[in-house]
């Protein structure tokens, strides 16, 4: 028998389909208790509890008298920061250029460890649940994108995306659009978690970078949280004599 989704659960659902979408973007009012109360036919109590959720996990911001927005996320450093490449090349007054390597759509059969262990897929059981047809449904959007500054690439950018909370990610033209740019606008982003190594460039790496084979490079990984879950992994190849990473203590 299918257990059935509490009340609150299934507003929390809704409020964050709305915001997924598009429908409510960051900072801007969300319906009252009142009316997702009448919406959905439950107690304003059962609404309270929804958005008290969502509040503690930093989807929505309450203000008393004024009502309840999506949270406008705040990320206190560069590492934290989602930052915007091109926004940082711009403002240091160089040229950026970004080029798409290859955007393309990964199924579940073709998870490796990393990314089911990542985005915590099960991949027999999505198999399970789908008929044959549907056997080439996105689980996640990957995009691979060289970032330029002054015509010289200064980053590769390998990222993937879940496809089922972001569904028109892969049909941006990211030579145009920066994709955290992208992500931050459309999804509100709770929290991260990344690394930092430096790595000898594989040789696939090292052509896209322009540089010669297993010459230094800092490769951030980095995972971007939403709604509780992992929406985007990423990995940036940076060519170690072009790139640093800078903040303030």
């Amino acid at each position: 028998m299918t257990k059935q989704v509490p009340a609150y659960q299934r507003i929390k659902n809704a409020i964050l389909d709305n915001i997924h979408s598009g429908k409510w973007q960051a900072g801007e009012a969300i319906s009252t208790e009142m009316a997702l109360a009448e919406e959905f036919g439950v107690s304003r109590m059962t609404v309270n509890r929804a958005l008290k959720e969502l509040s503690e996990e930093r989807v929505l911001e309450r203000r008393q008298g004024s009502g309840t927005f999506v949270a406008q996320q705040q990320f206190n450093h560069t590492f934290v920061e989602v930052r915007n490449i091109a926004q940082d090349l711009r403002s240091a007054n160089r040229d950026y250029q970004a080029q798409v390597v290859s955007k393309r759509v990964i199924t579940a059969s073709m998870l490796d460890d990393e990314l089911r262990r990542k985005f915590a897929i099960d991949s027999a059981a999505i198999s399970g649940a789908r008929s044959a047809a549907d056997s080439s449904a996105a689980v996640l959007y990957e995009v691979k994108i060289i970032h330029f500054a002054d015509a010289q690439p200064i980053q590769f950018e390998e990222r993937w995306v879940d496809a089922q909370k972001l569904p028109e990610f892969i049909e941006q033209d990211f030579s145009i659009i920066n994709t955290s740019e992208y992500l931050i606008a459309k999804s509100p982003l709770e929290r991260g978690s990344y690394t930092i190594r430096a790595l000898a460039a594989p040789d696939e790496i090292a052509a896209l970078l322009q540089i010669a084979p297993q010459s230094p490079t800092l490769v951030l990984r980095r995972q971007t949280y939403s709604a509780g879950k992992v929406l985007t992994f990423v990995k940036m190849w940076h060519a170690g004599e072009r790139y640093q990473f800078s903040g303030e203590l």
